[in-house]
């Protein structure tokens, strides 16, 4: 074997060897500050991390600084995968605390280690009821803002109450908000167990088309921060078509939908992935009924509408199919909206039950 060969088996193993003891245990955010708690109540900080790596992660311990934390995470780990590992402090001792713990796994040559701090004061309100939402030290009320029935020219508002459960000032507010969203934060400060309002105001001339217009805007502690998906609020907002010419004699002549049901049950496929529900809807009115409009709140359903434009008398077939993976995922409730010229039906909303 010449040189050439040997040097060159010689750097591809080295190479492979670099490659198989690279770290792939990645962690999103390694310090995670958990606010603040009463005495002997505990608190618990989630930590997330993600295996980049293109085999399974094992992890053989996570191994906290006392025994005053205990800790929870998963053995294994998909390539690819992202996943939680959570810390519970005891709180049985008052003021500031700092915790450690060290990850080992496959996923790197050294242990990776995930710290909480926080602060545990003598009494503290509980705050459940009225924020039941968190994001770190920062607790909400709100997690969806919905703009409905809207007409062009309204400004309707929606408002996200927030409470700083942190040690230090916090100043919330709301990203990426779209031409038609405004939103103002009171007050812009918040000291420590201070409460405050987000006010998320619409203005309707700005939106283009009518019915469901949807789009995310995310919640933020502190400026610079990054969103992420766990900071995400979706938005929707259904803008009504104007049927204001309809006076009481000529709503008699007006086409009218008339549907077999605007309810469909998912909650039992059978077993199978995807199931589908028809629905008919007739026009038992003067004039041609309209169908300007069909739109889905969420993923995991597919729709399809034999016609769009119906006749006096005549009807059609609306098929909807669920998939039961996509909506057991879902955050917020499945609907389908339809936009009609039925002027007392210009809204139609079918709601899908899940559970």
């Amino acid at each position: 074997m010449n040189m050439k060969k040997i040097l060159f088996i010689f750097f591809t193993f080295h190479f492979s060897l670099l490659t198989s003891l690279a770290q792939t245990l990645e962690v999103v955010q390694a310090k995670v500050n958990a606010g603040r708690t009463g005495f002997q109540q505990p608190i618990t900080a989630t930590f997330e991390l993600r295996n980049k790596g293109r085999r399974k992660l094992v992890i053989e311990s996570v191994k906290p600084d006392c025994g005053c934390t205990a800790v929870e995470f998963p053995k294994e780990v998909g390539a690819g995968d992202k996943f939680t590992i959570k810390m519970t402090y005891d709180a049985k001792m008052l003021g500031h605390f700092q915790k450690m713990a060290a990850v080992v796994s496959n996923g790197s040559q050294k242990p990776v280690y995930l710290t909480m701090r926080g602060v545990v004061v003598p009494e503290v309100l509980d705050y459940t009821g009225n924020y039941p939402l968190a994001m770190g030290d920062m607790l909400y009320d709100n997690n969806e803002l919905e703009f409905d029935d809207v007409n062009k020219g309204d400004t309707p508002m929606q408002e996200i109450h927030v409470m700083n459960n942190g040690e230090g000032p916090m100043q919330p507010h709301l990203m990426h908000l779209p031409p038609y969203l405004s939103a103002t934060t009171k007050p812009e400060i918040l000291e420590p167990g201070k409460g405050g309002t987000i006010s998320v105001t619409l203005n309707s001339d700005k939106l283009r088309n009518l019915g469901l217009t949807q789009t995310s805007v995310y919640l933020a502690r502190r400026l610079g921060e990054k969103v992420s998906k766990d900071s995400e609020i979706p938005v929707s907002v259904v803008l009504l078509p104007h049927l204001q010419d309809y006076d009481e004699f000529s709503k008699g002549l007006a086409p009218q939908l008339q549907m077999s049901s605007t309810d469909i049950d998912f909650t039992d496929f059978g077993g199978k992935k995807k199931k589908t529900v028809e629905l008919q809807l007739s026009n038992v009115g003067k004039t041609t009924l309209k169908i300007s409009s069909m739109q889905l709140f969420t993923t995991g359903l597919k729709v399809t509408l034999g016609k769009q434009e119906l006749e006096p008398g005549l009807s059609t077939t609306l098929k909807v199919t669920g998939y039961a993976d996509d909506l057991q995922k879902l955050r917020v409730k499945p609907r389908i909206l339809m936009i009609t010229n039925d002027p007392d039906h210009a809204k139609v909303v079918i709601n899908i039950n899940v559970k």
